[in-house]
């Protein structure tokens, strides 16, 4: 990230809208998985951005676009709440803690799992553009690179935009900056 936030966030609309990002053109035949990373400082800033800015301008940009913004941790919360887990593993942290919460949540939120999940909620195949969000406030329930390996064999001709607080250096995902997540080379940064 050499350049400052608001020269990087100013390049993201035109590249969403780009024939390489839609036409879901990745190097060498790979499926077009792109990240955004940004300073986590700049989450709030981010949040706004992607309501104010993303969703009224991409179809401004480019008319007929369909796309849609999936919140990582609105999508985990629904889950859940469906599933009538959400009080208990309130419960559970308040009186075991955190550790045991996620062990026995676990099961719930293998990646595999939501990651077909994500795909028939959003109606992946209908879309031209899936954007996700919310991947810092998920953490440690879920972890992105599982996740995006997971997604890899759903999307199919569909390209993804993961927002991510932290650092994607093309190869190695750094949560926060800091935490570093597993290799993960099949995503392409959407903005240098």
């Amino acid at each position: 990230m050499t350049k400052n936030f608001e020269e990087r966030l100013n390049q993201v609309l035109p590249r969403l809208a780009s024939p390489d990002v839609l036409d879901n053109l990745g190097a060498g035949g790979e499926i077009g998985f792109w990240v955004f990373d940004y300073p986590p400082e700049h989450e709030m800033q981010m949040r706004s951005w992607i309501t104010d800015v993303i969703a009224p301008g991409l179809p401004k940009l480019k008319p007929g676009v369909r796309f849609k913004i999936v919140d990582l941790f609105d999508f985990v919360i629904d889950l859940l709440e469906e599933r009538n887990l959400l009080e208990k593993a309130f419960a559970k942290q308040v009186k075991e803690g955190d550790e045991s919460v996620l062990k026995s949540l676990r099961p719930v939120l293998k990646e595999d799992k939501l990651a077909a999940r994500l795909v028939e909620t959003v109606g992946v195949q209908d879309l031209d553009l899936l954007l996700i969000k919310g991947v810092g406030a998920v953490y440690p329930m879920l972890r992105t690179h599982t996740l995006l390996s997971a997604l890899h064999p759903h999307m199919r001709e569909t390209p993804l935009v993961m927002f991510y607080p932290g650092r994607y250096d093309g190869q190695s995902l750094r949560l926060f900056s800091k935490l570093t997540d597993d290799n993960y080379y099949r995503a392409f940064s959407l903005v240098s």
